[in-house]
C-alpha cells in the first residue's frame, strides 16, 4: 500500500503566493490545500487536521500571530507544526513567531526550493523524534525520557514537547555533559537548509526549560558556545 502523502495547509492572501506554494510543494510530493483567509482554514480544521501549516502573518480577517497563538493553545490543534512565511523580516518578528510556538520562520521573498526543504526538515525532525534510541533515559532521578513512546516526564508528571523540542532534548541526552554549539544544533535540526538565525535555538531552548520545570537547570548554557545536558 502506498504511503499517504503529508497534507499541508497554506494560508496567504496573495493568490500568486498560494499558487507558488502549492505547485512547488506538490512537486515535492505533498498534498496541499490553500486558503486566502484564516476563517475558511479554521472551518476546514473542524473536519481534518493537516500535517503542517504554512502561515502568512498579514491576513485580511485575522492577525497571523494571533492565529498561531490560538492554535498552540488549542489542545486538539497544538500539535500541528507551523511554518510562518511572512514579509515581516526583522529579528524581533522572527523571534516572536518562534516564541508563540512556530516550528520555523521564512521571510518573503522566498525560494520555493528552500520552502520545500524547510518543510522536509520539519517532517524529518518528527521522524527523528520517533526513532528508537534504546528505551528510556533517566537524568538526575527526576527527568525521564522515553524514546519509544516519545514522552518526557519530570517527577512522574508528563511534559508535552513539540517535535523540535523533543529532538533537541534527545540530541543533548545522547552525550550527557557534551557541549553542543548552536551551529551544531542548527546542523542537526535543519541540515543544509538552515538559513535561520542563531536565536532560533535560544528560543527553543528557553521553551524547553520552561516546560521541564524542576529539571530546567539540567540544560546548561555555555557562554558563547552552546548548550549541554547535565544534572
Amino acid at each position: 500500500m502506498a504511503q499517504q502523502k503529508h497534507l499541508i495547509y497554506a494560508v496567504d492572501d496573495e493568490p500568486d503566493i498560494l499558487q507558488l506554494i502549492a505547485v512547488n510543494l506538490e512537486k515535492s510530493g505533498f498534498r496541499v490545500k490553500t486558503f486566502p483567509k484564516a476563517s475558511p482554514m479554521l472551518k476546514s480544521l473542524e473536519k481534518e487536521i493537516p500535517d503542517l501549516l504554512v502561515l502568512d502573518l498579514m491576513l485580511p480577517d485575522m492577525d497571523g500571530l494571533d492565529l498561531c497563538r490560538n492554535l498552540k493553545n488549542d489542545p486538539k490543534r497544538k500539535g500541528i507544526p507551523i511554518l510562518i512565511l511572512s514579509a515581516k523580516g526583522d529579528e524581533t518578528d522572527v523571534v516572536l513567531g518562534l516564541e508563540l510556538g512556530a516550528d520555523d520562520y521564512m521571510i518573503k521573498p522566498f525560494s520555493p526550493k528552500e520552502l520545500a526543504a524547510r518543510v522536509r526538515a520539519i517532517f524529518r525532525r518528527e521522524r527523528t523524534a520517533f526513532e528508537e534510541q534504546g528505551e528510556r533515559l533517566t537524568v538526575g532521578d527526576i527527568l525521564e525520557i522515553d524514546f519509544q513512546r516519545f514522552t518526557v516526564s519530570v517527577r512522574q508528571r508528563k511534559v508535552e514537547l513539540t517535535s523540535t523540542e523533543f529532538v533537541i532534548l534527545k540530541i543533548l541526552s545522547q552525550k550527557p555533559g557534551w557541549v553542543f554549539s548552536r551551529e551544531k544544533l542548527l546542523d542537526l535540526l535543519w541540515g543544509d537548509e538552515k538559513s535561520v538565525i542563531d536565536r532560533t535555538i535560544d528560543v527553543h531552548i528557553r521553551h524547553l526549560r520552561e516546560k521541564l520545570g524542576p529539571a530546567e537547570n539540567f540544560i546548561k548554557s555555555i557562554r558563547g558556545i552552546g548548550y549541554k545536558l547535565e544534572p
